[in-house]
């Protein structure tokens, strides 16, 4: 069973504005791209992400459409019980809606927010329930995955681990924008 963890930056990293923002266009052109060749070879079962505004929703948003061709499954992993209760109703519509969609749906803490050892724990969680990991993340260019980046990272150097992590950095979106336009061009 190969099981894999996404995450990446957040909307508001990536400049972008409203669900019809053409970046997000690209960036699930990319993820699509990715996942289907994983697919194809047989090596992906379970995409497992969280519920944060950008890469992971939309990435659980590419899978669950995935899904209706592939024998995948989609697992929302929260950190916490009431992750995204601050949102605004929009924002949490959006997380709810995907939390019925996927086939798992459930948080590390079984509580409310109490601090951020319930985000490394999260962390944690995520990589010793996976594989591989694919972030949409640019080391040049931190933001808050940051922390899963380094995390992965040092489990990685240390050589503890056959894990994988697959990078989409920021020239892999310039071509998938390329490649996006590309294929509009061909119909």
């Amino acid at each position: 069973m190969q099981r894999l963890w996404i995450t990446g930056y957040r909307s508001y990293e990536l400049g972008t504005f409203g669900d019809k923002d053409p970046k997000i266009t690209v960036i699930k052109y990319a993820l699509k791209q990715r996942l289907t060749v994983m697919l194809e070879e047989d090596q992906l079962d379970w995409v497992i992400t969280g519920g944060q505004l950008g890469t992971e929703q939309w990435s659980a948003e590419v899978a669950i459409e995935l899904r209706e061709k592939y024998n995948l499954r989609v697992a929302v992993m929260l950190p916490y019980m009431d992750f995204g209760s601050r949102w605004s109703e929009n924002n949490q519509a959006k997380l709810n809606n995907l939390k019925a969609n996927a086939d798992f749906c459930s948080a590390t803490s079984m509580g409310g927010y109490s601090g951020a050892g319930q985000l490394r724990e999260y962390q944690h969680f995520m990589f010793n329930h996976t594989d591989q990991a694919l972030m949409i993340y640019d080391p040049e260019y931190p933001g808050k995955s940051k922390y899963d980046y380094e995390m992965v990272q040092h489990y990685l150097d240390q050589g503890k681990s056959d894990y994988q992590l697959d990078l989409i950095d920021y020239y892999d979106l310039e071509q998938a924008g390329r490649d996006y336009e590309e294929s509009l061009r061909e119909w």
